[in-house]
């Protein structure tokens, strides 16, 4: 059994978006694979129980036979925290160490790091530590940040030594696409770090629902309930006279169009476009004539109580953030990894 530690520098990098790929690519292989997520950030109460959301989701997406406590031995609230702080929380490495060697019957381990390298550093199950630990070897996920996130992928290079046996550069704009893939990566290639893939920014992925949305923003759904499960793509402020809208909203595929709800010629215009949902802020509702379109057309309209900046904030706190459950995104995730990841060398890699 090989254990591999999925790390990262920062939070919201793709470890799960990688870990998901890379299983189902191994699965489909024909190794036997197993997912631990050895520190748990978000806690799901299952039964009696608490767990992490990233280790259920994990475990149904890869139809994982092995028990909860297993995929997920240790989760920090706010009462786990508290025990810390008193001396009572000493088991947490043993938890860990024992639902890695519960799986040695399988061909690969992949271990889903916290939101950085040195998080769980309070309870000795920091990434270092658990790497050395569990003799794993470790790969970085780094979210291209411009050319800082060099310096992220060496200084792990430096930090992990031996066990550390490349990285993955996610997340690219299309427009920095060529630099990290004739610059960026033959220049870490160099300095002995292999980079297993080049991921460029996907819009699906970091796509969120028009339920996600309405929930966020505190909304309320005027019609077609039937359709929050939409993707939206991008946003659209509309404050413009009615043709330049018309114009504008042709361009921007899959979106939101976020506007008065006085401007009923702005809503109407936005419908005759690709648009997955109207958001009226304020907290006021359009006419019905809007509302009789929308329903025609399939598109939710919610109205929310916030101004427009107050939204545009609200939604680029998580945009980004957003996780991977559905089955488009988790489609997609197999795509990315089938044509963009080294599998050959990353095996040779591991061995």
């Amino acid at each position: 059994m090989i254990p591999i530690f999925i790390a990262s520098n920062k939070s919201y990098s793709g470890k799960t978006f990688f870990a998901l790929g890379l299983g189902m690519k191994l699965i489909e292989q024909g190794y036997k694979v197993g997912y631990i997520k050895p520190f748990g950030r978000t806690p799901v109460k299952k039964g009696h129980d608490v767990f992490d959301a990233d280790a259920l989701f994990m475990k149904e997406a890869l139809s994982l036979p092995d028990a909860l406590n297993v995929i997920s031995p240790f989760v920090i609230g706010f009462e786990t925290q508290n025990l810390l702080f008193e001396g009572e929380i000493k088991d947490a490495k043993k938890r860990i160490a024992d639902a890695v060697e519960s799986q040695k019957d399988k061909d690969f381990v992949l271990i889903g790091g916290a939101g950085d390298l040195f998080e769980g550093a309070a309870f000795e199950i920091d990434a270092p530590r658990l790497i050395k630990d569990l003799q794993a070897r470790a790969v970085l996920v780094e979210s291209w940040s411009g050319d800082v996130s060099v310096d992220a992928l060496m200084g792990a290079h430096k930090l992990l030594g031996e066990q550390f046996i490349g990285g993955i550069i996610n997340k690219v704009p299309l427009n920095a696409v060529p630099h990290v893939k004739e610059t960026v990566k033959p220049f870490l290639e160099k300095k002995g770090i292999a980079v297993f893939g080049v991921f460029q920014e996907d819009n699906l992925l970091k796509s969120i629902t028009v339920r996600d949305l309405n929930e966020i923003l505190n909304g309320k759904a005027l019609c077609c309930e039937d359709r929050l499960d939409e993707a939206v793509e991008n946003f659209s402020i509309g404050a413009m006279d009615v043709d330049s809208a018309l114009s504008y909203f042709r361009r921007i595929p899959n979106k939101a169009v976020i506007t008065g709800a006085h401007r009923s010629d702005i809503q109407l215009a936005a419908m005759e476009t690709s648009t997955k949902c109207i958001i009226l802020t304020g907290g006021l509702h359009t006419n019905d004539v809007v509302i009789g379109k929308a329903e025609a057309k399939g598109i939710p309209i919610i109205s929310i109580a916030d101004d427009t900046f107050t939204a545009i904030d609200r939604i680029e706190s998580v945009i980004g953030k957003t996780r991977i459950r559905d089955r488009g995104k988790i489609d997609r995730t197999k795509e990315i990894i089938e044509a963009k990841f080294d599998m050959e060398r990353f095996l040779k890699a591991l061995k």
